[in-house]
């Protein structure tokens, strides 16, 4: 069996991997800090919840890091090149449960839409690795997304 090249038309699917790379490393600090800053009635609930969403976003950190090196890319790693690539924006001594749920919501939400365009340009590069990848990281956090809406009662 003859080892297959990738082809030279990476370039895009790099460049929104990236950007879902950054999206993901504020995301995931993001959760980090709500982890340990949260206070009030729902702290038990969400204190572990938050560490599930934080461990899960570390693992698709890894993944979208290792995709981008496998199309020949260099996954982007300082966070001065996350904040300038992100959509999501840093959220600082957040406190409230309610409120960070909010904007959990919120960043599920651009976390998803960028996948989704990422998706779109893989299928334009006949990218089915990335596609594969991407498949069911979207399929979960839509789920998880939704519970954090029934959460809100959205």
């Amino acid at each position: 069996m003859k080892y297959i090249q990738l082809e030279n038309s990476t370039e895009e699917v790099v460049s929104i991997l990236n950007k879902l790379l950054s999206n993901y490393q504020l995301y995931y600090q993001n959760m980090r800090g709500f982890h340990w800053n949260l206070r009030g009635e729902n702290f038990f609930e969400l204190h572990v919840k938050f560490e599930e969403f934080y461990n899960n976003a570390a693992l698709s950190i890894d993944e979208i890091a290792e995709r981008i090196l496998t199309l020949g890319g260099t996954p982007l790693h300082t966070y001065s090149d996350y904040e300038s690539n992100a959509d999501v924006q840093v959220y600082k001594n957040q406190t409230e449960g309610k409120v960070i749920m909010e904007y959990i919501w919120e960043m599920h939400n651009a976390l998803l839409a960028i996948m989704h365009d990422a998706v779109k340009v893989a299928d334009e590069k006949d990218d089915e690795g990335t596609q594969d990848l991407l498949s069911p990281m979207i399929s979960a956090l839509e789920k998880t997304n939704w519970m954090v809406g029934a959460w809100l009662k959205k």
